[in-house]
């Protein structure tokens, strides 16, 4: 028995993760109808930066590096936030109101990141920031002029590919002066460890059951960002304007609500909360540049079977999802049945990760098949049209 609880609290510490990735991809989806198929890779995004601020404070010396975690928390999330108020800018305001040029352009962007993550180094950071600075400068110089509107093919023309060749001249100069030194990848291919501080190392003891300090940290990280997302929906302006437009967007944009600034805001949300649901896996295993493919099918699966866009949903689906898929997958069942050997053995099979995702998938399509909009369907004039 004390094993088995020991499994539902690990499942949950699991759902708790979801929970807070699922948070920000429900509000994105239920506000926009935006798939983000590289939400996954903003949770990489965080877990990178966790990954970073330990390196940083480890520099620093004890008892600093005891606390990094402490503010690598809020660094993934405006990391991450700030990719994400990037995509929607540039890519996502686009393409709204024609999902599938959504899904794959996002899915684009999630290629570009996991390749970006293997391949950074420092001369693709310095080319980078050096084409933005060129262009971006460019643009605000000439965008000042009043006959803008008539050249601006002819600035693009120009500009767009001056900058890109000079930055790819520094780079390649940049290279062959310095070598390995700027361009030996900051990460690689390869995985990399984030360690917990000494303070989560331990574990809290109840009786017979043990409960690891660093699963403890996530749920109650965990209750914090849903009581900060409770508290910015229900007790702020902004999070008023964002429920107006969820459940009526041509009304509040009627009404004067800025909705396009609600939708860079709403995303970039989205995008910090997956950054910080990435630090928090940081704190169970290594990081690596797929790390976020392994939770972005179960986090699409908590905003479906929550209801898009209901908090209250979102909470129920994650804790379920996660405790039932874990605890199918660590053969915790089979032992609590083993007198009826049939079902037993029938636990055993699905005792792997795989095979327990794919029994959940399965319960899941019943389920939808009962409840199509989930546990806490969406309410609003636009839905009921």
């Amino acid at each position: 028995m004390v094993e088995f609880l020991n499994v539902i609290f690990n499942g949950i510490s699991i759902g708790s993760v979801l929970l807070i990735a699922a948070l920000g991809l429900a509000v994105v989806f239920g506000l926009m109808g935006v798939i983000n198929m590289a939400h996954g890779e903003l949770i990489m995004l965080g877990a990178y930066t966790t990954f970073v601020v330990q390196n940083v404070f480890k520099g620093w010396g004890s008892p600093l590096s005891e606390t990094y975690i402490i503010f690598a928390i809020p660094m993934a999330f405006l990391v991450t936030a700030l990719v994400g108020l990037l995509l929607e800018k540039g890519v996502v305001r686009f393409l709204y109101g024609r999902p599938l040029e959504t899904l794959l352009a996002t899915w684009g962007v999630s290629l570009i990141l996991q390749q970006f993550v293997r391949s950074v180094n420092w001369v693709l950071v310095i080319g980078i920031t050096l084409f933005c600075l060129l262009f971006f400068g460019a643009w605000w110089v000439v965008s000042r002029r009043p006959d803008f509107a008539r050249i601006r093919n002819l600035f693009f023309t120009i500009i767009l590919p001056l900058s890109a060749a000079i930055s790819v001249v520094v780079g390649v100069v940049l290279a062959q002066t310095y070598q390995l030194a700027v361009t030996q990848p900051w990460f690689g291919a390869q995985n990399v460890n984030v360690t917990a501080p000494k303070w989560l190392q331990d574990g809290l003891n109840i009786g017979a059951l043990r409960l690891p300090y660093t699963r403890l940290f996530i749920i109650f990280l965990t209750i914090l960002c849903v009581a900060g997302i409770y508290y910015f929906f229900q007790r702020t302006a902004w999070g008023l304007r964002i429920r107006a437009v969820t459940q009526n967007r041509s009304m509040s944009s009627c009404l004067g609500i800025p909705t396009q600034k609600v939708d860079a805001l709403t995303f970039a949300l989205g995008s910090g909360l997956a950054g910080v649901a990435g630090c928090a896996i940081s704190l169970l295993g290594s990081v690596g540049p797929n790390t976020g493919q392994n939770y972005i099918v179960d986090t699409f699966m908590v905003v479906v079977v929550g209801g898009v866009g209901k908090l209250v949903g979102s909470i129920v689906a994650a804790l379920v999802i996660g405790t039932v898929s874990y605890v199918i997958g660590s053969n915790a069942l089979a032992p609590l049945v083993s007198a009826i050997q049939p079902l037993a053995d029938f636990f055993t099979f699905f005792a792997t990760t795989t095979m327990a995702k794919v029994m959940v998938f399965a319960l899941i399509i019943v389920f939808l098949q009962v409840r199509p909009a989930g546990l806490f369907p969406q309410k609003g004039r636009t839905v009921d049209a």
